[in-house]
């Protein structure tokens, strides 16, 4: 059975204690405003709307170096975590709902639920 995936978008990981001020930083440097996202998020996460192509980009409060990692959403995670330990990603941690893997180049990135399946993805054929 196949499962669909494709880049969901990019986070923009700050080791800051002033979220807001990181948040107002690229919100005016990529020229996209600020969104709305649930209170509980809040205190981790700021939204930033209009992004091109309809992805979803967050700047996250967070305790390691800063840095730029992206999403690759799925409507099987399991299956697409397995697809990519196939082609040489390891398996960094499960946190809440996604996985956090590292590509054989060093690179983080997260798998995650799939949001829009509406919006089409390609469907993972091997």
């Amino acid at each position: 059975m196949t499962h669909r995936s494709r880049l969901a978008g990019f986070i923009i990981d700050c080791e800051t204690d002033d979220l807001g001020a990181a948040a107002r930083f690229w919100s005016d440097a990529l020229g996209w405003p600020i969104g709305a996202l649930p209170p509980e998020e809040a205190e981790t996460y700021v939204k930033l709307d209009d992004a091109p192509g309809g992805l979803h980009v967050e700047v996250q409060k967070v305790t390691h170096p800063s840095r730029v990692h992206l999403d690759i959403e799925t409507d099987d995670i399991d299956a697409e975590v397995a697809r990519l330990e196939a082609l040489g990603a390891k398996r960094i941690a499960a946190v809440h709902t996604w996985v956090v893997m590292e590509a054989p180049t060093g690179q983080r990135f997260c798998v995650v639920r799939m949001k829009h399946p509406e919006r089409g993805a390609t469907p993972n054929v091997w």
